[in-house]
């Protein structure tokens, strides 16, 4: 793929503010659907907040060399369930976010300081790109469901409308087109026409829909800026702190005891072990768009010790432990924008974002339609840039066909396993069956060696 702007190049100041905020919008849905989900409280700004300076000390790890933002990461939501569940507070329950979000980045640290020690050989020699590949294509295939699903949802009634997917279809479209056909501009920011296409028909239709007291024409939920002005308009109308979590944490503090710390590291520490596993195939995906190898430069371990160390200090202040995000590697495979200054620049506009009232309150009102639409074109690229990892791979040979289609059904079938409060996920579930066919089947005699793939 031939890039726009490299890993290395800066854009000038003011389109790095656009296509920063390109990026923030392709993370955006997925970044606040975590707080929402595990509820307790837990605040969209915030997250967001954390998200942004998580990936900060990401790109500080790593180097500036790889150009990819961390997000709240929905592998840990079962986890962070579990640290409310067993706690005697909701202080102590976030508290207990703070210390699941310590241990899960220790993890991480353990994991790089082996992997400097010994090296990435036999990660190379585990996972392939015969296992790597059909896994990625799994990260995109997965979030199939939610694309559509959202697609056909009003934000306003929570209804599944006709109108809903036309504004989802519209924002699909004009994304298409302006990536395959807009000038060089348009081109490297076909996600924000996308989504203001599909804002502005589900705002007419939502305007119509109010008039005539037409329920499926009624899309868009615009209460979050009505509540900007509910107390008058003044400067909190504009400017307001996001409730860190370590503010409530700390009054917490006090409640913890030696039962509940256990619990928490119970919950947390495997399924960093899982993480682990995405965290290699999301890096293996993004070498292959920037054609650098990230696990030899800056090295698995700076990756890691990235990724551990950037989702504490997300977790202290949003909340929720951070992950590398597929959106953001598609982005910039669509857009061939490989640059880490914009990436720093969407971090530090995720962080400026969460102080400033009014675009809190316009991400909010994104319909889902209108993010499914565009999602779709995100997801579709996470799933075909695995695919292209393995298009070197012989389908004759049974080898490679029982571990492509192995991790395919897998993912796609949504196979997942539960030990108590461990959720082993539908990903890393594929991965760890590709990664045993694919040592149970090495001496096919009519497969080529693990390093051929």
């Amino acid at each position: 793929m031939k890039l726009v702007y490299g890993v290395s190049d800066r854009p000038k100041l003011s389109q790095l503010i656009v296509y920063g905020f390109q990026q923030v919008l392709a993370i955006m849905a997925a970044t606040i659907a975590v707080p929402l989900i595990v509820g307790n409280e837990m605040s969209t700004a915030a997250a967001l907040c954390g998200a942004g300076i998580g990936t900060l000390v990401y790109v500080f790890f790593t180097k500036r060399k790889s150009p990819v933002f961390l997000g709240s990461s929905f592998a840990f939501i079962g986890s962070m369930t579990a640290a409310f569940a067993g706690a005697v507070s909701l202080q102590a329950g976030y508290m207990g976010l703070l210390l699941g979000a310590l241990f899960a980045g220790l993890v991480y640290v353990v994991f790089a300081l082996i992997i400097r020690k010994v090296g990435t050989h036999w990660i190379n020699q585990l996972m392939p790109a015969i296992v790597i590949g059909p896994t990625v294509s799994i990260i995109g295939l997965s979030l199939a469901s939610s694309a559509v699903s959202n697609l056909s949802t009003s934000s306003a009634t929570g209804e599944k409308t006709q109108f809903a997917i036309l504004c989802g279809i519209i924002s699909l479209f004009a994304t298409m087109l302006a990536s395959t056909y807009g000038r060089r501009r348009a081109k490297m920011i076909p996600f924000i026409i996308g989504i203001l296409c599909g804002y502005g028909v589900a705002a007419i239709f939502t305007v119509i829909g109010n008039k005539t007291g037409y329920q499926p024409m009624q899309i868009v939920d615009f209460s979050a800026f009505s509540a900007l002005t509910s107390n008058g308009v003044g400067l909190s109308t504009f400017l307001s702190v996001p409730d860190f979590t370590f503010v409530k944490a700390f009054k917490g503090f006090h409640e913890l005891d030696s039962s509940y710390i256990a619990t928490i590291f119970a919950a947390y520490v495997p399924v960093a072990f899982v993480v682990f596993a995405e965290h290699i195939a999301d890096h293996r995906n993004i070498s292959s768009i920037i054609e650098t190898d990230l696990l030899e430069d800056p090295g698995l371990d700076h990756t890691l010790l990235g990724d551990g160390i950037g989702s504490i200090f997300g977790a202290f202040f949003g909340g929720c432990p951070n992950t590398t995000y597929g959106e953001s590697i598609a982005c910039v495979a669509i857009t061939r924008n490989a640059s880490v200054a914009t990436i720093i620049a969407a971090a530090i506009e995720c962080i400026i974002i969460s102080f400033i009232s009014p675009f809190v309150a316009f991400i909010s009102s994104i319909p889902e339609c209108v993010m499914g639409g565009v999602c779709m074109a995100l997801y579709g690229f996470i799933a075909v840039s695995g695919l292209k990892m393995i298009q070197r791979a012989d389908l004759d040979v049974n080898k490679n066909l029982y571990v492509i289609s192995t991790i395919l059904i897998s993912g796609i079938g949504g196979l997942s396993l539960t030990f108590g409060k461990i959720t082993i996920t539908t990903i890393a579930c594929s991965l760890i069956l590709g990664i045993i066919v694919n040592k149970m089947l090495s001496k096919d005699p009519d497969s080529r060696t693990d390093n051929d793939l």
